[in-house]
Parts: C-alpha cells; structure tokens; sequence
C-alpha cells in the first residue's frame, strides 16, 4: 500500500483507463472534429466576458486594459502550449486534473479538481446570472417585464439597500418582495431556469450539444463582428478617438488614466473573459482525433478571441468615456443607448446575441464539469457512482445532474462579484500547476501527427529575462521596489477605513469622489463603505479629509498591501526558478507559462485569497476524508 500523497499516475496506466470499452455502460462517443472544438472554445471563452465583465474592467482600467487584455492572452497562450503538450500524451478527459496527477501526483491532482469546480460550477453562476441580466432587459424592450424580486439575486438587493440605494432594480426587488415568515422572498429565476434547460441538455448527449453550440457561435460571432464594424465606424466617424486619451484626475491625458494598477485592478474581469479555453481539453475523450485536434481547437479559439476582444475593448473605450461604464452590466449594448452612440437596432440585436453567446457558456462549463468528477471518480477519490455513463444517451449522467444542481442552488444565495472574484483565482491557479507540470514530465520523441511541444533550453535565456526585468524596472522607475516594501500608506488607509466611530456623516461629495476615484482599488471600496455607513453627520474632522484627499491622490499609483506582498512573493519566486533552471535546463514556453500566470496572481485581492484558501481547506478535509483511504493508488 501506497501512502504517499505526492504518488503518480503512469500514463500508460490512464490511457489506458481512458479506452472506449470501460467505466459502466460504455465510452463516450467520439464525434467531435478540430473545427467543432474550436467552436466550443470560442462558445466559452466569448460569452460573459465580453458581454458582462468587460464593462467593469474598462471602468477600472480605461482604454489601457488592452494591454491587459494583451498580458492575459500572452499568459493564456504560454498555458495553451501546456495544455496541449499533456493532451497529445494523455488524451482522456479530465483536463488539468489528470495532467496533474501524472506530474504533481495525486495531492496536487485533488487539488486541481478541487479547484475546477470553482472555473466551472462556480464560473457557470456569474454566467446564469449575466444570461439573466440580459434576458429581461430582451423581454423589457418587447414589452415584458418581469418583477424585480423574480429577476434579482438576494444578496444583490440587500447590498444595495445597504449602501443606501434608494432606485434601481435592487431596490426596487427588496421593496416589492413578498414576504414568508418574515424573510423577503428575492432569487434570479431566469437564472435557475436557464440552469435547468442546460443541464438537461448537456444530459441527453454530446452530439445535441455540438449542434447547438456549433449555431450559437456562427450567430454571435456575425453579431460581435457587427458591433466592431459599425461601433468602430462610428467613433472615428463622430470624432470619438479622443476618448482614446481621457483625462485622469489631474487633468492629464493618458492611455491608461488610472495608471497601471489601475489596469492591473481589471484581472478579474479581464482574466474571466479567457476562461474556458482549457475546457475544451476536457472533451478529449469524445475528439475524433484529439493527439492533432485538441491543440489545434485550443490554440486557434484563443487566438481569435484575443483579436476580437481587443478590438472590442478599443471600440467601447472609443464610443464612450471610461469612467461611463461604472456598474454597466451589459456594455456591448450600453454603446448603441440614446445617449451614446443612438442606435436603437444595434441595442436591441446585442441584447439578443448576448443571450445566444451566454448560453453557449454555460453550455460549455456544464459539459466540462460532470467530466472532471468522472476522472475523479475513476481514481477512487470520489465515489463509483460519479463515473457512471448514460446507456443509450452516453454521457456522464449522475455528473451532469450534481452539477447542475452545484450550480443551481447557490444560484439562491450569491452575486455576481463575489463569484467573479472567486473563480478568476481558482483558474490562474490551475494554469500554474498546469505549466509547471510540463517542466516535471520527462521530453518524449516527436510523433507525426501529434503535437509536439518546441524544446527551447530556459538555462540562460530564463535567468538573464529574469535579472533583465528586474534591472529595468529599477532603472527607468526607482520607486518601484522600494514601493513593494512601504506599507506606511496603506497603514494610514487601513486607520482611516477602521477608526469611524462617528455615525452618519454628512459627506455626499467626498462619497462621490471615493466612489469615481477609488474603485480601483480595494482599500477605496473600503473607505467608501466606512463613509456609506455613516453618511449624516454634520463635519468630518480635518485630520480625516486631509487623509481622505492624501489617499484620492495616490489611488492611481499606490497597490493595496495585498498587492504588494503578492508582487513580493512573485519576484522571489522568479529569482529561485530562473536558479532551478539553469540547474536543470527548464523548458522556456512552461517556464513563460508558470511566470506570466504567477504575475497575473499579483493583482488578486486579500479576500480572493482568503475565499480560495477557505475553499481549498474544504477540499482537503474531503480528500482526507475519504479520497486518500479510496484512491486506487493506495493499494
């Protein structure tokens, strides 16, 4: 018996575990081609990122969050190269989980999976909740309104009433709510019912699904080609290039008028508008071909919505001023309102496209989902009965209806930021350990018609880009380092937004400019909140209004504490690996995966760190539990 928690699975071994002629009823049906792969990887990667997110990641950001955009992509296409190196050797589904167990071992491939469910399950929430966003302002412009209490999340509507919101849906839902037993009755129905609709599809088989998938993306790639065309018309033809350059609060115009950690306060938003490119590795076990056909589904999905997103982005920060997309929930059709660009057809055909683009989403996450726990499953770290294949639709059947019920049912409970946040960092996380698997598992002889990943030596190359970047960084800005170790700014921040003990303030002006100056970052959410609280008393104390405008003058240029410390931890992790690797002749696209991923960690916040720990710890219990004494390793 085997008792270590770093033991590995051979890759014979899954292979050939993952053959046509096993686990219950039957292998899944391979029908899927290079092409309908692709369209899966543009059906999850465009959706709700370019449709919902990319609103608040240009507030955060400006017209600069395209270099963010640029980073992302660079940093998902390094991964890209990883994960498609592990699908040409391991061709079975189970994606980074697997992967992971036959470099990390099964420790690692727990938590990988573990993780999953969080890009997944967790991921298809925000989409549900988006698709819905999207749904009734359709059925709005058609004349048919559902109530607000019917068409909110419960804890959007107690947040808002909180912050002291008197209109707007949210406010409108928890005043209008029926009451039982004296809880007020508020939940997302379109949410749960587009759950259901797709869970139940995704159980009747792959092939449907195709087909579905494969319309949904040809109409919403014509309609987002639309909006780059007439949008991008529109903004050199109204001489709207200036918004290009917008003003920052000192006056000056600039690229990225928050400056780079304004920028950098977008990775969650920006980050989650590439998720879903990897879940296309989890469908290998139904590619026709998928040593050749799963890189290539991979590689060519992430390099056209790369372009398209750029473009999108230089066409909504063209057509209207940053700062304007503040709580904008559907930006792509917020452009073409009245006050902006005035096309009311252009409104009207993104909001429908946005419905087809969000539903190919979750059509996607729910499809990858129910497949990790059948790998899972087929370990012995969760039970038999996850590994079980429908008889005559052969799909993962009982996976299927778990997840749609890990999706549905905190559908009732949660809000979209909160899930924004917490699958962002769960995904980041697995691409890590993706990329750092490669560098574990030994070179294997180049096969025609597989992939095969290019073998360039990081022994030199990677120190010296390395100590180059660091060299750089001291010379053309000083203070960038010894800003990493200064805390006194934000120990005055962390004073201010705890020492309020007066009540009600009366500082509506000074909440406007927290509000529009210091929602990038996450110590302005906080100073914002403690005044929220306190926002009718009649003088605020001096000493407190000069920290007040201390702190809207840095908010630009000064990351929170959890930032720095991150982007500490990230240069020391630089400095060993470029050491490890000139001791053991790393590859470098890994090497360029594990660093690009690992920076973009950097722009987390305190509580995306603390809500992914706590979740992790959860995990670890059920792996100890019951995976460690189940898995089929240990015996």
């Amino acid at each position: 018996m085997s008792n270590s928690l770093f033991r590995k699975k051979n890759i014979s071994n899954i292979l050939a575990e993952g053959t046509d002629d096993s686990h219950g009823g039957g292998g899944l049906k391979r029908v899927l081609t290079v092409k309908d792969l692709t369209f899966f990887g543009i059906a999850a990667i465009l959706g709700a990122g370019s449709f919902s997110s990319l609103g608040g990641a240009v507030f955060n950001g400006g017209p600069g969050v395209v270099v963010l955009f640029m980073i992302t992509a660079v940093a998902c296409a390094f991964t890209a190269f990883c994960y498609s190196e592990f699908a040409s050797r391991i061709p079975v589904a189970g994606s980074a989980y697997t992967y992971a167990y036959a470099s990390f071992g099964e420790l690692f491939a727990w938590i990988i999976g573990w993780a999953l469910i969080m890009e997944y399950s967790i991921g298809n929430i925000y989409v549900a909740f988006s698709w819905s966003d999207y749904f009734t302002s359709f059925l709005s412009k058609c004349g048919m309104d559902i109530p607000a209490w019917l068409s909110t999340s419960y804890k959007e509507a107690q947040h808002a009433v909180q912050g002291g919101s008197l209109s707007g849906d949210q406010f409108e839902a928890w005043k209008n709510a029926p009451l039982i037993g004296g809880l007020k009755i508020i939940f997302d129905l379109p949410a749960i019912v587009i759950n259901f609709l797709i869970t139940y599809l995704v159980f009747r088989g792959i092939k449907e699904s195709r087909n579905f998938s494969n319309v949904m993306v040809i109409l919403k790639m014509v309609v987002v080609a639309l909006v780059i065309v007439v949008g991008g018309y529109l903004v050199f033809h109204n001489g709207l290039t200036v918004n290009w350059t917008p003003p920052n609060d000192a006056g000056v115009k600039s690229f990225m008028p928050n400056g780079f950690s304004g920028v950098m306060a977008a990775v969650a938003g920006v980050f989650f508008a590439y998720i879903g490119f990897d879940a296309v590795s989890v469908l290998a076990e139904e590619s026709k071909n998928p040593q050749r056909d799963l890189p290539r589904g991979m590689i060519y999905s992430l390099v056209i919505c790369t372009v398209v997103y750029i473009l999108l982005t230089l066409v909504l920060t063209g057509a209207v001023n940053y700062r304007n997309f503040e709580g904008v929930g559907d930006p792509l059709a917020f452009i073409f309102e009245k006050q902006n660009l005035n096309l009311g057809w252009m409104q009207l055909l993104v909001s429908v496209c946005a419905v087809v683009a969000m539903t190919s989403v979750l059509l996607v996450f729910q499809m990858g989902q129910p497949r990790i726990w059948m790998s899972m499953s087929r370990d012995g770290l969760l039970p038999k009965v996850f590994q079980k294949i429908h008889p005559k639709y052969q799909t993962p059947s009982f996976a299927t209806l778990i997840t749609g019920l890990v999706v549905g049912i905190p559908i009732l409970f949660t809000d979209k930021t909160f899930v924004l946040d917490f699958t962002s960092i769960a995904t980041l996380f697995a691409f890590v350990l993706v990329c750092g698997g490669i560098l574990l598992i030994p070179q294997k002889v180049k096969e025609p018609g597989k992939f095969n990943l290019p073998y360039i030596n990081g022994k030199l190359i990677f120190p010296l880009l390395v100590a180059g970047c660091i060299v750089v960084l001291a010379t053309v800005t000083p203070k960038y380092f010894p800003n990493k170790i200064d805390f006194s700014e934000e120990q005055a921040i962390d004073n201010f937004a705890t020492a309020i003990p007066l009540k009600n303030m009366d500082t509506a002006m000074i909440v406007q400019q927290v509000q529009q100056n210091l929602a990038t970052t996450n110590k302005g959410n906080a100073v914002f909140n403690g005044l929220q609280d306190s926002i009718q008393v009649k003088k605020l104390p001096s000493e407190k209004l000069a920290l007040i405008n201390k702190f809207i003058a840095n908010a630009g240029t000064e990351q929170s504490r959890t930032q720095k410390i991150s982007t500490i931890i990230f240069w020391l992790l630089m400095a060993a690996l470029a050491f490890i690797t000139f001791l053991k002749n790393y590859s470098l696209i890994p090497l360029m995966g594990v660093s690009t991923c690992l920076y973009l960690l950097t722009g987390m916040t305190k509580a995306n760190w603390l809500w992914f720990g706590g979740w992790l710890l959860i995990g670890l219990v059920f792996y100890f539990l019951y995976g460690y004494k189940k898995s089929k390793l240990a015996s």
